[in-house]
Order: structure tokens, then sequence, then C-alpha cells
């Protein structure tokens, strides 16, 4: 697969990405973070040196191995560069306050925020793919910041997919809207919500998220664009303005392009690997069929079920990453 990585300036400016799946709880929600963490982390891979990948998962995805890791963005990254955080996995919020859960103390959006502040990249995004992530965005929300939520509010508390698509979105050439070769963040944004919801009405069951975003610094999350914003990047943002990108909703977001796929390359948007991302999501979804009707399942015919559609999901993974 070939990818690469370009920041939404003229100076070809690096992008530094920190990914952290945290708590599962469960088994089988620790396996799936981690997993997905991992997915990341292959997908950023080929990117070229302007892409500075962080993964934390397990036992590592500490609130001190946090807060170092983005220490350590802070004195390399530059006001020109792109800081990029994706959280994965379970999070909790009590009215008032949002926390990501991870293994130890939890942390929570205004400590997550002050870690981010800290760091000179003028334009960052936070994408929190957690449970009741609505309630992190006030205390993210900031000038030349987009945020990310996979829920409407605090109060949407149900384990969420949006993660599964969002990482699906910088390896599928349809979330491509406007052809460019790229993936920018509103691109990804919109096409996870588009999957999600088709998720649940693939499954019959009613939807438990509903993701937003908010990248004006001061609004209200939002689940569309303002108006027609373009997906290329406006003239202020190639200029590294930051400021001059959030006048209105989405604009910010469609400004920051997260990965380019190889244009013409047949293993990167030909017909066989869209098949294969759509093998991939029949697969997953077959396992969240499985696992919802696992109290009605005999635990040896659940166990020989689910070890089989995971050694098929494991091939098709393996032939994506060719």
């Amino acid at each position: 697969m070939v990818l690469c990585t370009l920041a939404a300036t003229a100076t070809r400016a690096d992008v530094y990405w920190v990914t952290v799946a945290g708590l599962g709880g469960e088994p089988d929600y620790a396996q799936r973070f981690a997993s997905e963490a991992a997915e990341t982390a292959r997908v950023l891979a080929a990117a070229g040196p302007t892409m500075h990948v962080r993964t934390l998962a397990g036992a590592q995805a500490t609130r001190m191995q946090l807060a170092e890791a983005l220490e350590q963005v802070q004195h390399e990254a530059t006001p020109d560069d792109l800081l990029v955080l994706l959280l994965i996995g379970h999070g909790s919020y009590d009215g008032v306050t949002y926390k990501f859960n991870l293994p130890g103390p939890d942390i929570s959006a205004a400590q997550l925020a002050q870690l981010c502040d800290a760091v000179p990249a003028r334009r960052q995004l936070i994408v929190n793919t957690t449970s009741a992530s609505g309630g992190s965005i006030p205390a993210l929300q900031r000038s030349g910041r987009a945020v990310i939520a996979a829920t409407k509010s605090g109060t949407e508390k149900n384990a969420t997919v949006f993660s599964r698509y969002w990482i699906e979105a910088l390896q599928d050439p349809a979330a491509d809207l406007d052809k460019s070769d790229s993936i920018s963040a509103l691109e990804a944004f919109e096409y996870a919500t588009r999957k999600t919801a088709e998720f649940y009405q693939s499954q019959k069951r009613l939807a438990t998220e509903h993701a937003v975003f908010e990248d004006v610094g001061r609004g209200t999350p939002v689940r569309e664009p303002a108006g027609a914003v373009m997906t290329s990047v406006p003239a202020a943002a190639a200029a590294g303005d930051a400021a001059a990108t959030t006048d209105s909703e989405g604009r910010l977001l469609a400004s920051l392009t997260l990965v380019r796929l190889g244009a013409g390359d047949a293993n990167t948007t030909g017909p066989a690997r869209r098949e294969l991302l759509a093998r991939k999501e029949r697969l997953l979804q077959q396992i969240d069929a499985l696992k919802y009707q696992k109290a009605a399942m005999a635990d040896n015919a659940y166990q020989t079920q689910l070890k089989a559609l995971l050694l098929d999901l494991a091939r098709t993974q393996a032939a994506l990453d060719q």
C-alpha cells in the first residue's frame, strides 16, 4: 500500500500522530482496541519521514506514558506542524467531567487539553472515538484545533464503533470525495459517520452513537459542515494561518490532509482492494452479530464460529497489508 502524508502547508510540515488505545475492561474490548491502534500504525507506516507516529496500547497506555509522548512532541514539533491525537477505548462522563479510561489513573479532557496546549503546532486534531466522548469537547476546543467525538454528548455511554470506520477511511479510496488522491479529516469524518449509521441499520439496532465535530474553537458541536466547504486546502491554511481557517464549521477540518493515496496504483485504489475492504467490513459485522447472540448460544458453538470468523478476518487483513 502506497501512502504518503501531507500536512496542509506549503512547507511540507511534519505530522505528529499519537494513538492511544485505552483500558478495555473485557478481553474482547482490550483485543479490539489494541488491534485498531496497531492497524492505525500500519496504515501510517508508509507515510515517509514527515510522519512521526507514536502508539500506546495495553499496559503502556497509562496517563504517565501519554503525558510523556505528548511532551516529546512538544519538544520536537514546530508551529507549522500538525498534531493528531487519536483516542480509542472507553470514556466516562459524570455530567461535569469527561475522563478517558486508562490502566491506572484516568485522564480528564481538561488534562488532555493542557498537554496538547503545550505542543507548539498551531493546527491540531483530536479524534476522540470513545464512549461519552461528546462530553470532552468543551474542555478540548480552542482556536486552531478541530475536535471530533464519536458521540454527540457525554450521555451516549455505550461502546462505539466509530473508531473502526475512522481507521478504514484512511485506507478506502471511497472516502476521497473530491478525488484529490488524499483523505482530509472532514472526508474521514463524513465516511466514518456514514459507515457507523449503516452499521446500526444492518444490525437492526437503534444507534447509540452520533458523531459530531467542533473546529471553530468557540462553538457548539455539529454533525455536518456549515454550508459548502471546499475539501481542498484554503489559501490561508497553505500560508500556515490556522486562525483564518476557523470562520465556519468544517473549514479547518477540511484543510487537514491526513493521508495521500497512491495515485494510479491499482493495488491501492483498484477494485481488488475495494473488495477486500468490503469483505473485511462484512466479517466485522458478522463478528458483532455473533457477539450480540452469545448469551443465547452454547459456548462451544460460539467459540467455533468466532474462531472461523477471526481466521478469515486475519487472512483478509494480511491481503490488505500486502
